[in-house]
């Protein structure tokens, strides 16, 4: 049975700057993991990806003076596992079947790729995707980092 040896929450403003700041906080937080290169990228690649779909579709209803909030929670287990958490507050996705299609937005033609989930998962071991309309959306990801 895994435990956990390590866990950490974040709660950062819905702003692009924090896109960047959530890779380096939970690079240096997985570090302790001694991961690969290429299991770092991995990870860095999938919060990327989750944080940014929080910053351009969960508050976009909001007004311009107005900021929702990424709960972010990542733990480590001694199997070597990462667990990682990202969720909002905000608008919640109507149909998350077809949202997870390839190539489905919900931004202006040519803006964005709809690629978000499918990045997501070709970057982890397991994503699994929980939204309620009105309420928010969690993203759970899990990487078993190579021994």
């Amino acid at each position: 049975m895994k435990r956990k040896i390590n866990d950490m929450k974040l709660r950062l403003p819905a702003i692009s700057v924090n896109e960047a700041v959530s890779r380096s906080v939970i690079s240096a937080f997985v570090a302790e993991l001694n991961p690969t290169v290429e299991e770092l990228g991995d990870l860095r690649c999938a919060v990327s990806e989750a944080v940014t779909n929080c910053i351009v579709h969960a508050y976009r209803s909001l007004a311009a003076d107005e900021v929702g909030y990424i709960y972010i929670s990542v733990r480590l287990y001694d199997n070597r596992e990462v667990s990682i958490e990202i969720s909002d507050n905000g608008c919640g996705i109507e149909d998350l079947d077809l949202a997870r299609t390839p190539s489905f937005t919900t931004g202006e033609y040519g803006e964005r790729c709809g690629m978000g989930f499918l990045v997501m998962e070709s970057f982890t071991d397991s994503l699994s995707v929980k939204s309620r309309p009105g309420r928010g959306t969690t993203v759970l990801m899990r990487k078993i980092l190579k021994p």
